[in-house]
């Protein structure tokens, strides 16, 4: 009954992501592709493997919002991982402040924020201090769509390769967590371990992440 409930919110989705976006928004035939075969796994109990394909099929678009909506559920209803679905959840709002999931999201960000100030997660990545930081990240994202319905201009990303090697660094901004940065590099919240790795001596600690902190990113 449970699956039968998530695959019918996944197809929701799917319906009114077509509706609301118009011709111009739709999901191009490679990445529909990719979209149906996540769902194929989803449908059939693969999770890991839906989420993969579903990480391969996103974009900085409006039409990813759709996208990142799916992996939110994924992540809030058969994973059980809050953390991972906030960032999907608030990349969906980034993307379509207006979108027709706009407000069943915001309410998915409550419960998902309250579990998170409350417990830890069931990989232990999340601390109490990182649930903190995490709220002070949706500040940020309120910020950034308050900016978008002004038709302000986005911030520039702060990422730069270095001169000569294969590493990056990345100014910390407000509201940033280890997950998010690993998300905007690597198309996976799950890498941020190798950015922390990467600063040690600077970061041995992600409770001690700060704006104004430059990280390598490798």
């Amino acid at each position: 009954m449970l699956m039968k409930s998530f695959l019918k919110k996944i197809a929701v989705a799917a319906v009114l992501g077509l509706a609301a976006g118009g011709c111009d928004r739709m999901i191009p035939p490679r990445s529909a592709q990719i979209v149906k075969d996540a769902e194929n796994k989803t449908a059939d109990g693969n999770f890991l493997r839906a989420i993969t394909l579903y990480e391969s099929a996103l974009d900085d678009s409006p039409r990813a919002a759709d996208v990142h909506y799916r992996l939110a559920l994924l992540y809030d209803d058969k994973m059980h991982e809050p953390l991972h679905a906030l960032h999907h959840f608030k990349r969906y709002l980034t993307l379509a402040p207006s979108g027709p999931h706009a407000n069943e999201v915001k309410n998915f960000m409550k419960k998902d924020e309250l579990e998170l100030g409350t417990t830890l997660s069931g990989d232990a990545v999340v601390s109490r201090a990182e649930a903190a930081r995490l709220r002070n990240e949706n500040l940020a994202l309120r910020k950034d769509l308050d900016e978008l319905r002004g038709n302000r201009p986005p911030e520039p990303k702060a990422a730069d390769k270095k001169p000569g090697g294969a590493s990056r660094t990345y100014v910390v901004r407000e509201g940033d967590t280890l997950a998010s940065i690993a998300r905007k590099f690597y198309k996976s919240t799950g890498r941020w371990k190798k950015i922390r790795d990467a600063n040690k001596g600077l970061l041995d600690d992600p409770a001690k992440l700060k704006p104004g902190m430059t990280l390598t990113i490798p």
